[in-house]
This record gives structure tokens, C-alpha cells and sequence, in this order.
């Protein structure tokens, strides 16, 4: 009978201990991924009370630190994005010393931090190309359900935006967020349709996802949305240099299905972006870009508090409409006008270097075509978000930690901490 473990059997039970639950806090990180999209609890009562993305994410995160905690190795910050985002938060933090609305501005700053994490996840989950490209799928077939729920309103007719624009559930009920989340999917989905490596079925998932995107998106007659998912293919088809002829016809393709199959009300509302003084959708964003500018030259360097946007609306907007709050419509000026050029800065310096950082990866032999299509997205993403979107999204943030991630797996950093016998990273397509 042994009563005490061999030498070298305890430290090798705790590493296989700390694999498992990291396999755990990927496959909970995966699960994540599909249900920000596949939104459960908007349409299953079931799943309400489970709290489903709050008990994923924080489940993995939970498992991340015990799994780092078992091989003696810190969790990877992502260099200057890392320093980047944890300095914004300090600093949105802070704008409740000033904010115009503490209760506001702490509530923003819980949902901002709730979402930050999943970037932190997503750089230290995503440390293969498998893991990264599973993450990718996840995010494509989870689309499926939210096309789907979108293309099914505007087919019932029931609750149109404006009586004409489809919208889903939750923070898919708006019709420009829904065609932006929906946009950053599209070159996702392409990069894996003209890859030669993936089976059949996981190019049948894509292009039939990739379907249910456009038709979606062009039935919510967004027009920023419009314009991310054309910036978006663009820029997968230049990027695209191995592949080109197959990236133009792709793109070209998909331009002549959205120029033939669009209902003459999409184009009727696209071509009001040159008169939009006759349009109060856009005539809305120019008031609040307004706003947003008054408040920044009131309040340059700390702005109005975060998430006080909506506080500073009567005391910036023109007498007609200030009774009407509205939200900034441009992430950019949003938060130039809410934690001033301090923030903006920081929030430039995180999204920006994620950009370049996966553009860089794009000329990797072997992860280079899942990046070009992620640096795709990356771009698709923030053009959108120059028309609407929200820092307290999760969407955003896992794109960025997907555009990290992707800079680190094609640098193929194979650390080994001091009196290990395993890497910590492994560049290859197990894992």
C-alpha cells in the first residue's frame, strides 16, 4: 500500500490538473462566443435566471486563475493593449469623482467592466490556431440564430423599427446594432469559405451563415452597417494577396447578390445619406455629434462622467430637441465627450494597436488567412461603430482579444517558465 505519492507525481497530477481546467475555460469561452449571438434568454424563459453570460464568463475567468495558479505562470496581459485598457478603466473609475450622474456612470462602468473581461479571456484562451479559429466559428454559427430571428420579424411584420426595419431580441432590438454585429461576422465567414483547409461541412456552415448575414443586414436598412460590411470585404479581398482572384469574385459576388435582391426601400433609404436634413434618423446623429462636440469643448480633458452622455443632452442640445436625449452614434465621439481626450486617447491606443497588431499577423504562412479575416472584421467593426455602438459590448471586446490573440499565435511564443518541462504556448493546430 503507498501512503505518499513518487517524486515528480504530485507536480504532474497538479499540471494535468491545470490542463483540464484549462480545456474547461475554453470550452466555456466557446460557449460564450455562441451565445451572444444565439442570445438564449431573450427567447427561452428557461435560461433567464441562469444569467447565461455572466456565468460563462466568469466561469472560465474562474478557471483561468486556478489554471494559472496550478502552473506557477502569470496571466498575459497583451502588452500595450493590456496597460492601455487597464489605465482607461482607471480612468473611467475616476469620472465618478466628476461625473454629471454618479448612478449612471457607476452602472456603465460594472456592464464595462463585465465585458473587458472576455478580452482578457480571449488573449489567454486563444493560445493555437485551433483554439483561435474555433472561436471564429463560434462567432459565425451563433450568427445563424440572430440573422434568422431578424429575418423571421421582418417576414411576420410584427413590430418594425419605423414600420419597414427588421430588428431581433435584446441588444439586437435595434436595427443599426443588429446589422453591425452581424457585419463583423461576414469576413469571418469568408476567410473559412476560401480557405482549402476546411472540411465541407465547416464551408456549408459558412456560407449558409454567411447568407443569413447579408440578408439580415440588408433588411434592417442600415446604413452603417451597410458601409461596415462593404469596408469589411474590401478589405479581406486587398489583404488577400495569395488568394486574390478568389477574394474578388467572392466580394463581387456578394456585391451582386446585395444589388440584386435588395428591396428598392434599401437603396431609397441609402441614397438619403445626401440629403439628411430631410432624414431624421441621420439628421439625429448630427444633433448628437453636436453634442458631443459642445461637451468636449467644455470638458476637454476629463469629459462629462462615463456613460453620461444621455445626463449632458439637455445642457448641450439645440432647444428643439433637447426634451429627446439621444446616445452619441459614434463610439469615437462618445467617448471624447464623456471621459475626454484622456479617454479617447487610451480607448485609440487599445482598439489601434489590436488593428495593427493583427494587420501584422495577416502575413503569417499559416495563421495569416484567419487573421487577414479577423483584421477584416476588426475594420468592418469600428467603421460601423462610427455611425452607433457602445464600449459596454461584448462584441468589441472579444474581436479585440481575437485580434491579440492572433498576433501572439503567429509569433509563436513558446514560453517555458523556469523549472517547467511544458510549453505554456504551442503554436500549432492542437490544443
Amino acid at each position: 500500500m503507498r501512503t505518499r505519492a513518487l517524486e515528480g507525481e504530485g507536480e504532474s497530477g497538479a499540471w494535468r490538473l491545470a490542463e483540464r481546467r484549462d480545456r474547461w475555460a475554453f470550452l466555456l469561452l466557446a460557449a460564450f462566443c455562441v451565445q451572444i449571438y444565439a442570445a438564449p434568454a431573450e427567447w427561452i424563459p428557461a435560461f433567464v435566471p441562469l444569467r447565461l453570460a455572466l456565468s460563462l464568463s466568469f466561469g472560465a475567468l474562474g478557471l483561468l486563475v486556478l489554471e494559472r495558479a496550478g502552473r506557477r505562470i502569470p496571466i498575459h496581459w497583451d502588452g500595450v493593449r493590456g496597460v492601455a485598457l487597464v489605465a482607461f478603466l482607471l480612468w473611467a473609475a475616476a469620472s465618478h469623482l466628476w461625473t454629471l450622474d454618479r448612478q449612471v456612470t457607476d452602472g456603465w462602468l460594472v456592464m464595462v467592466l463585465k465585458v473587458a473581461v472576455t478580452w482578457l479571456l480571449v488573449v489567454n484562451l486563444a493560445t493555437t490556431p485551433r483554439r483561435l479559429a474555433i472561436l471564429c466559428l463560434c462567432l459565425v454559427a451563433g450568427s445563424m440564430v440572430t440573422s434568422v430571428g431578424g429575418i423571421l420579424r421582418y417576414v411576420s411584420g410584427d413590430d418594425l423599427s419605423q414600420g419597414f426595419r427588421t430588428l431581433w431580441l435584446g441588444v439586437y432590438g435595434d436595427p443599426n446594432y443588429l446589422a453591425e454585429y452581424l457585419a463583423l461576422t461576414v469576413p469571418l465567414a469568408v476567410a473559412f469559405i476560401a480557405r482549402r483547409g476546411p472540411g465541407f461541412w465547416v464551408r456549408l456552415l459558412c456560407i449558409v451563415s454567411l447568407l443569413l448575414a447579408v440578408t439580415c443586414i440588408v433588411l434592417t436598412f442600415s446604413r452603417g452597417g451597410f458601409l461596415g460590411l462593404v469596408a469589411g470585404g474590401l478589405v479581406w479581398a486587398i489583404r488577400e494577396r495569395a488568394q486574390r482572384t478568389k477574394a474578388l469574385v467572392l466580394s463581387a459576388a456578394l456585391a451582386v447578390g446585395v444589388a440584386i435582391f435588395a428591396p428598392a426601400t434599401f437603396w431609397e433609404r441609402t441614397d438619403t445619406l445626401e440629403e439628411f436634413e430631410r432624414d431624421q434618423s441621420a439628421l439625429g446623429r448630427v444633433y448628437a455629434w453636436h453634442v458631443a462636440s459642445s461637451v468636449n469643448l467644455d470638458h476637454p480633458l476629463r469629459g462629462v462622467g462615463g456613460g453620461a452622455f444621455r445626463e449632458a443632452w439637455p445642457y448641450y442640445a439645440p432647444p428643439e430637441v433637447r426634451e429627446h436625449p439621444l446616445v452619441a452614434h459614434n463610439i469615437f465621439l462618445d467617448t471624447l465627450g464623456e471621459l475626454g481626450w484622456v479617454g479617447f486617447f487610451l480607448f485609440l491606443t487599445f482598439a489601434g494597436s489590436a488593428t495593427g497588431a493583427v494587420f501584422r499577423a495577416g502575413s503569417d504562412p499559416d495563421i495569416g488567412w484567419l487573421a487577414r479575416g479577423i483584421g477584416a472584421s476588426l475594420a468592418a467593426f469600428l467603421l460601423s461603430n462610427c455611425f452607433t455602438g457602445s464600449l459596454a459590448d461584448a462584441h468589441l471586446f472579444v474581436l479585440i482579444g481575437l485580434a491579440g490573440a492572433a498576433e501572439r499565435v503567429a509569433a509563436r511564443e513558446d514560453v517555458l517558465e523556469a523549472g517547467a518541462d511544458r510549453p505554456v504556448m504551442a503554436a500549432s493546430w492542437g490544443g
